[in-house]
């Protein structure tokens, strides 16, 4: 976590720091760039996430805002999503986006990586049902390479089926063309991603800030 650096009139920060891994500077500098982003307001609403310059261009901006107020992200077993979020869930939140310590056991490291890509398929599971269905992955990919601007809606479409039923070849075995395919569940999403380093790569740049400098 690195050493921590108390801030006076901010004995919250202490239970933050142990909840998010973030110092008490770094916790600072959010709470900051928190006031700032609400208009000093004590939440945070969908609508401030969309006066974010660098999340404009985004091409899944809309899944990285839902991710701050979707329960399961910043609540054990949680449910749902909410309408408005205080600064510790936007902590817990951005908490994610951390890389690893360089001081994490191999133990810690893979629980860090478990936890982003669990982070990582709530972000496509967006109907909360357990699985990554064809049309919610369709979703993404179509948003991806539409917004590109060299490939046309019905070109992106054909190319998120072909994808997600390459997937669902490399999950589930062989499958026949009339074979119905339900999604894959986040155990399959994990062993997809097997030998694919996210640790450091899954960082978010917005709010004039790169999240990988927040923990050096």
């Amino acid at each position: 976590m690195g050493a921590l650096q108390s801030l006076p009139g901010h004995p919250e920060y202490v239970d933050l720091a142990e909840k998010t891994g973030f110092s008490y500077q770094q916790i600072g500098v959010l709470h900051k760039r928190f006031k700032r982003l609400s208009h000093n307001e004590e939440t945070l609403l969908r609508e401030h996430f969309s006066k974010i310059p660098d999340l404009e261009c985004n091409p899944i901006r809309s899944q990285i805002t839902e991710a701050f107020f979707d329960r399961r992200n910043f609540r054990q077993n949680g449910e749902g999503t909410v309408e408005e979020i205080g600064f510790e869930e936007f902590l817990v939140v951005m908490s994610h986006f951390r890389p690893p310590s360089l001081h994490m056991t191999e133990e810690q490291r893979e629980s860090v990586r478990r936890n982003k890509l669990r982070f990582l398929f709530n972000m496509h599971d967006t109907d909360n049902d357990g699985t990554i269905t064809l049309e919610e992955y369709r979703h993404v990919v179509e948003e991806l390479l539409s917004l590109s601007g060299t490939l046309e809606k019905d070109t992106a479409k054909s190319i998120a089926d072909a994808a997600m039923l390459e997937v669902a070849s490399i999950s589930m075995g062989h499958m026949e063309p009339d074979e119905f395919y339900e999604g894959i569940t986040f155990e399959h999403f994990l062993r997809l991603l097997n030998g694919f380093e996210i640790e450091s790569r899954m960082n978010v740049r917005f709010l004039n800030m790169d999240a990988t400098t927040l923990c050096k």
